[in-house]
């Protein structure tokens, strides 16, 4: 469904085949021709595979993939993101039959029809050229599903493990509407998970599945969308939210070690703020600025580092100033500047702190002096802004 969605949206048929011949794969066909579901018109996409090569090669293993996919003509992109989704799978499939990744033998990765269907993803979003890709929350579908282990609930045991961290939906349709190869193309190429839709609507695609279900279109729908620059003063960071607790039973000395790990955790900025609590405790206030994204990582941090028993959190917008940073030449050494811009238009400038600190320690000045004379040197070199 993802391939038949991304040839809809506009991918030549004839392109992908020629792509998938540098895996240098044999003994199966490419079927695309347009069919629908629940009057909903697409594209679908089979992938045929010869019965002797079926029996004879669908168990594959990880190492197996990735030696045909690195010795292939493929680009060093479509290479890299293959083999990014055949490592989440082995990993999910591991982590489930409690193995290693070189001892899963993919029962149905390692099929060929597999092999295609991931490595044509990577090939489709190479050729679309886009910049990035947002999911919705994932639909899995519910009930029970046969594969070769036997009866499965959804979502299955390896697509669960995958989309660890994900939102998911199940609107109670039954069946299985998720599975471990879609999953693992998901969490590989989306940069977000989220129901918003916020973009200009270019071209929409429809994959056509192979079931026609009496609850729903049976269809993958993608847009190719294009997000407007803003006129506004005021720009929103998607994503972005706050994490907060109020402390007021924790050692001091613990919040430095906080921060470090808040910081390794994704975080923005963290700050503390004295607060008065009530009973009249006084108390710290730990807020977080992080992305969306990396709120569960936060949360648990501040669980586990910290005396909290609770967080908030709340969607924030930031304004962020055009920023770059450039290099001057001073009597102790190359020192870098960073500049804030609006528009094109220098309004701030600020010497790099740790190495005018290590200039300042290293030749008996103060943090003071060398300031000063980076600023002026930075003046002087590109007065130009000014």
């Amino acid at each position: 469904m993802n391939l038949g969605a991304m040839l809809d949206l506009g991918v030549d048929p004839d392109y992908l085949r020629e792509e998938l011949k540098k895996l240098d794969l044999s003994g199966y066909q490419l079927k695309v021709y347009q069919d629908q579901r629940k009057g909903i018109a697409g594209t679908r996409v089979e992938v045929v595979v010869t019965q002797h090569h079926h029996a004879s090669h669908s168990h594959r293993n990880f190492q197996d993939i990735r030696r045909i996919v690195e010795e292939s003509a493929l680009s060093e992109r479509v290479k890299k993101w293959s083999l990014e989704i055949f490592t989440k799978l082995a990993e999910a499939e591991a982590k489930v039959h409690g193995k290693s990744i070189d001892e899963v033998h993919f029962h149905e990765v390692g099929a060929l029809d597999s092999i295609v269907d991931v490595v044509g993803a990577a090939i489709c979003r190479e050729k679309l050229e886009v910049d990035k890709i947002v999911f919705s929350p994932i639909e899995v579908g519910s009930g029970f599903v046969e594969c070769t282990h036997g009866r499965l609930p959804v979502p299955a045991p390896a697509t669960a493990e995958l989309l660890r961290g994900v939102p998911i939906t199940s609107e109670s349709i039954s069946g299985e509407l998720t599975t471990p190869t879609g999953a693992a193309i998901a969490v590989t190429f989306a940069e977000e998970f989220t129901a918003k839709k916020s973009f200009r609507i270019l071209k929409v695609g429809y994959g056509v599945g192979k079931r026609d279900s009496k609850d729903l279109p049976n269809v993958l729908r993608v847009f190719l969308g294009e997000i407007e620059e803003k006129d506004s003063s005021w720009e929103e960071e998607q994503g972005t939210v706050v994490v907060e607790t109020n402390i007021d039973d924790m050692s001091p000395e613990v919040y430095g070690y906080v921060m470090e790990k808040l910081f390794e955790g994704g975080a923005l900025d963290v700050y503390l703020i004295p607060v008065i609590m009530k009973k009249n405790r006084p108390a710290t206030k730990v807020s977080v600025l992080c992305r969306d994204g990396d709120a569960e990582k936060i949360t648990d941090i501040l669980f586990r580092e910290t005396t909290t028993l609770g967080v908030r959190k709340y969607q924030v917008e930031r304004k962020l100033m055009d920023r770059k940073k450039v290099a001057v030449q001073t009597p102790y050494g190359e020192v870098e500047v960073k500049l804030g811009l609006l528009g094109n238009r220098v309004l701030k400038f600020k010497p790099e702190y740790e190495q005018c600190q290590k200039i300042a320690r290293e030749n008996g000045l103060s943090l003071d002096e060398v300031y000063e004379m980076v600023k002026e040197v930075y003046k002087c070199t590109y007065r130009m802004d000014f």
